[in-house]
């Protein structure tokens, strides 16, 4: 059992969401900040970093918005419904838009394509949550 997982079944009170997939998705909003912090950083290592400039940025921009949705959905007590879904919508866009922008480098660059699938676990989790 993740940590994400024993948090949320010690909690006392609920956020109404499965507890599976509220782990889940907190678990891959943060894998995914990961990954997008990583990427951005081996996207500034790599020679052709100029052309690389709006996948940095995308990166780094998706990665603090999954680490925010990924903190929001940690907090069960006194839950906010409206929050959680607007971090929720945010989280799944941004996720969907990082995505794209590294499949479109992932044919040259490992590390865009371990980030493209990163993103789109997170914008999957996301969804399911939204779904709820």
């Amino acid at each position: 059992m993740s940590v994400a997982a024993q948090m949320i079944e010690t909690n006392p009170t609920s956020t109404g969401y499965s507890s599976e997939e509220l782990a889940e998705c907190i678990e891959a909003c943060f894998e995914c900040a990961q990954a997008c912090t990583a990427c951005a950083d081996a996207c500034l290592g790599e020679d052709m970093v100029a052309e690389l400039r709006r996948c940095i940025t995308t990166d780094l921009n998706c990665a603090d918005v999954c680490a925010a949705t990924g903190r929001v959905l940690s907090r069960q007590t006194s839950f906010d419904s409206a929050m959680t879904v607007a971090a929720l919508t945010a989280c799944r866009e941004a996720c969907r838009l990082c995505a794209s922008e590294c499949e479109g480098h992932a044919e040259h660059m490992e590390h865009c394509r371990v980030c493209a699938n990163a993103c789109q676990r997170c914008e999957q989790a996301c969804a399911r949550l939204l779904k709820g």
